[in-house]
């Protein structure tokens, strides 16, 4: 019999995918109501990860596996099945619920390492730290690794792999708004621009008028948030899509014109004729002390106090006003803080979400400014402490009074032990 799946004469990134049902739905389940989407269809979401679009080299997923525990999840087991997955059955074999996920995966993963089909991209869909190792064995091998992340991930986890999806970004995905999915974890070479969204952003477009002469007119760098807002007002139509570009970052960096644009430290934009890369603010400029130390070690958005706690006034307001889904509240709070002065990054706010879900705080129309500052500190302090940081009692209270905007400052200081 001939090879079924012969490795020759076919285009397409040869790709492997590995789910840890369990792991992932759990974490969505936290964010988003996307979470069921997950579990019914795979298909949807597997597709756009492997359509690399227009010009970009696709995948071809030669094993899909899916493990979860079939005493919980039996219900979704047809969906994977249908979808074209291997569905492998990790029920609980302790008393506490652990399974046998995560030796069944990487058996699996390590036997398609070595076998004689060269796979050239593992797709890990868990952000269980127990995988770093894993991961390690794909980048001595030379092989390219894409971690899917639907919750808090470690930082060396993240740092081994050579992409992440983002909870928020895979969130997109599974509702249809990423027009674009597979830049998120496609490498640089392979990123492109769609050739129909390039047709829609010209220099007779009120946005791209409006950017221009806000950034030709600045007095150095600015914050990208800012330019977003500008350019939302000036075009309201482009926070869909933006324009068919899917993230503003895409879309302003190919304005031109010497608009220059780099995703650091939450995004910038300049004129590129009178600054240049090196005009950024450093991190410790913008974040000096133990809290840039923070940022640097645990991914925390580098914002100022005062930017974290204009995050919390808006969100508060928001909530209050009527109830929203996180990509809406994202949207509005982001503008919120821009109009007061504080500029913050649609990112920016999104890690702030995905940290009140990991935390175990349901953001509601009677939340207060304070309990979302209490419920987000407390996550920034348990990144932390998985990061090994280790701080005295003046360092902590530092890192709690940066985290939470000042809003716990009148509450008890913490007087555990180091």
């Amino acid at each position: 019999m001939s090879d079924p799946l012969p490795l020759s004469g076919r285009p397409g990134i040869r790709a492997a995918m590995f789910v840890d049902f369990d792991n992932v739905y759990t974490g969505l389940l936290a964010l988003d109501p996307a979470a069921k989407r997950f579990a019914e269809d795979p298909k949807h979401w597997t597709e756009a990860l492997a359509d690399g679009g227009a010009g970009g080299e696709s995948r071809r997923f030669l094993i899909r596996n899916c493990y979860l525990n079939p005493v919980v999840y039996s219900k979704y087991r047809t969906y994977w099945t249908r979808a074209g997955f291997r569905v492998i059955d990790c029920p609980s074999l302790t008393q506490r619920g652990k399974s046998s996920t995560d030796i069944n995966l990487v058996l699996d993963a390590m036997d398609a390492l070595s076998g004689s089909g060269v796979i050239d991209e593992f797709f890990i869909a868990s952000a269980d730290a127990d995988f770093t190792s894993l991961i390690q064995r794909f980048r001595a091998a030379d092989r390219m690794t894409t971690v899917i992340a639907a919750g808090a991930v470690a930082f060396a986890y993240r740092e081994m792999a050579d992409h992440v999806v983002e909870s928020h970004d895979f969130v997109a995905i599974l509702n249809g708004t990423a027009v674009e999915p597979i830049h998120a974890v496609a490498s640089p070479k392979q990123q492109h621009v769609p050739a129909a969204a390039k047709s829609k952003t010209t220099a007779a477009s009120p946005a791209v008028r409006e950017v221009l002469e806000f950034v030709r007119n600045a007095p150095g760098p600015v914050v990208g948030a800012m330019v977003a807002h500008r350019a939302l007002t000036a075009d309201p139509s482009l926070k869909t899509d933006w324009g068919g570009f899917g993230k503003f970052g895409t879309w302003v960096a190919q304005i031109g014109q010497s608009v220059e644009y780099s995703p650091a430290q939450g995004g910038w934009v300049w004129d590129a004729k009178r600054f240049s890369g090196e005009d950024l603010p450093a991190p410790a400029d913008l974040q000096p002390g133990i809290e840039e130390q923070v940022t640097r070690v645990t991914d925390v958005p580098a914002l100022s106090a005062a930017q974290f706690r204009q995050v919390f006034l808006a969100m508060a307001a928001r909530l209050r006003e009527h109830p929203l889904n996180r990509t809406e509240l994202s949207r509005l709070v982001r503008d919120d803080c821009v109009s007061a002065g504080q500029p913050v990054s649609r990112n920016a706010v999104n890690f702030v979400l995905q940290g009140l879900a990991y935390a175990n705080f349901q953001p509601s129309d009677e939340a207060t400014p304070a309990g979302l500052a209490a419920a987000w500190t407390a996550n920034v302090e348990e990144l932390c402490r998985v990061a090994l940081l280790e701080f005295d009692a003046a360092e902590k209270s530092a890192v709690r009074r940066w985290a939470s905007g000042g809003l716990l400052e009148s509450t008890q200081p913490d007087n555990s032990p180091d």
